[in-house]
């Protein structure tokens, strides 16, 4: 997520994904998509991007579509082992079993949308609360969904319980990496051969992610990733392992966060490739489109509208999902040509249909629902063709209806709406060419 906390000279923005591209609204079709609006809960995985800090001088220190025809089954995953020279199409789901119906959810990935993945959040405290606790049900049925109707499954893990943790907060690994381990035998144990990709841990460069006695270091990080590759791996070694996607940032003091560039060069000189199958990366597409560089956006058109100022009149690479993910490709190829790049999360926020917007997300006033839908379908291509991407995951297939409304950071980015109505994006992924 995203928000502004301005500070003297600083501005700190903190969000999740956001979007551009142009065009018209679509015009009303007949036999549309109907998806049943829910009850409203606090979604139980939050999607997490922050902000680069800009200082004042410029400088970064921070419409519905008809039905699409079933997919038949044999064309479809899970796929195991994943082809090395596939794209993967997929996207985020709310993930937790006591909201909605899984079955549905996962039908409508595969059948409608047309996708090989999805992606799913599970978070260790919502299991074990407690060191006794077991809630497994929050997340059993949409594991077993998935693979029933064939799409491979990438399972983030994050979060560390409270009794895990001698500062008593889940922002930050257990004191003790074995505990998370442990954590991940059990998860492997209980779910055999139904977990595809297993994404370790989630956006490390910053402290609500990573606290702890050490502050955020990569070189921890690599250790803590070293023994989940090997877990992992121990279990099944078809089992993709995905680095922890970082966060667009500008530079930092290393406490609260870290530049992402930096944080991923230190890293790769710790041996972060040995134990990762792909690097995660994560970005918001902000009010920019896709193929806009940093450099490009304070010349595109969107100048000359945008409510949303940073890319414009600050820019920097954390405002460009394109210079950022090709700058990533391009540092990690540097230490093996050979190893690629696992999107997990990106998408654009668009507040069209709705009458306000999260504090912090002004820049989702800038994109039309139309634009929101251009942009997801040209990153997902930009991906495939750069041949620099294993797999995609779009943020998201439905925050939109399980959310706490409008001001929820994750239900602008959704391509459900707030009553569970398919948006101009859902046509637009449901339609769009899937190359592998």
């Amino acid at each position: 997520m995203k928000r502004f906390l301005l500070f003297s000279s600083l501005i700190l923005l903190v969000a999740l994904l956001a979007a551009c591209g142009g065009g018209e609204a679509d015009a009303p079709v007949e036999e549309p998509v109907q998806v049943a609006p829910v009850e409203q809960v606090e979604p139980t995985a939050e999607p997490t991007l922050p902000p680069p800090v800009v200082s004042a001088g410029g400088e970064v220190v921070a419409e519905v579509q008809p039905e699409q025809p079933a997919v038949e089954a044999e064309s479809m995953g899970p796929v195991v082992p994943w082809p090395a020279d596939a794209f993967g199409y997929g996207a985020q789901v709310h993930g937790n079993a006591s909201v909605g119906n899984a079955a549905e959810t996962m039908h409508s990935m595969r059948q409608q949308l047309g996708l090989d993945w999805v992606k799913m959040q599970l978070k260790w405290p919502v299991i074990h609360p407690g060191a006794d606790a077991d809630q497994w049900f929050f997340y059993d049925s949409v594991i077993e969904e998935a693979n029933k109707n064939g799409v491979n499954l990438m399972v983030s893990v994050v979060g560390a319980p409270k009794w895990t943790r001698a500062q008593g907060s889940e922002n930050g690994p257990p004191d003790d990496y074995a505990q998370f381990t442990a954590f991940l035998d059990e998860l492997l144990t209980r779910h055999p051969g139904q977990i595809q990709a297993i994404e370790v841990w989630n956006e490390q460069n910053l402290d609500r992610e990573w606290t702890t006695a050490n502050g955020i270091s990569p070189e921890d990080y690599v250790e803590f990733l070293r023994q989940s590759y090997e877990t992992i791996k121990r279990h099944d070694p078809n089992i993709i392992v995905i680095s922890g996607a970082l966060s667009p940032t500008g530079p930092g003091d290393w406490v609260s966060w870290a530049d992402d560039f930096e944080y991923l060069d230190r890293a790769l000189a710790a041996g972060m490739l040995n134990y990762a199958d792909c690097v995660g990366a994560h970005h918001n597409g902000y009010n920019i489109p896709p193929d806009v560089t940093a450099e490009e956006a304070p010349n595109h058109p969107k100048a000359q509208t945008a409510v949303f100022r940073g890319p414009f009149d600050n820019p920097h690479h954390s405002w460009s999902f394109k210079t950022t993910i090709d700058t990533y490709a391009q540092k990690v190829q540097a230490v093996d040509p050979n190893k690629k790049l696992c999107v997990t999360e990106f998408g654009w926020a668009t507040v069209e249909d709705y009458d306000t917007y999260p504090i912090g997300f002004e820049f989702a006033q800038d994109n039309s629902l139309q634009e929101q839908a251009d942009y997801i379908a040209q990153a997902y291509q930009q991906m495939h063709d750069s041949g620099n991407v294993w797999l995609a995951f779009l943020f998201n297939y439905d925050f939109g209806n399980k959310g706490g409304g409008p001001t929820d950071d994750p239900v602008p980015y959704s391509i459900l709406d707030a009553n569970g109505i398919p948006r101009p994006a859902f046509g637009a992924v449901s339609s769009m060419e899937k190359t592998p």
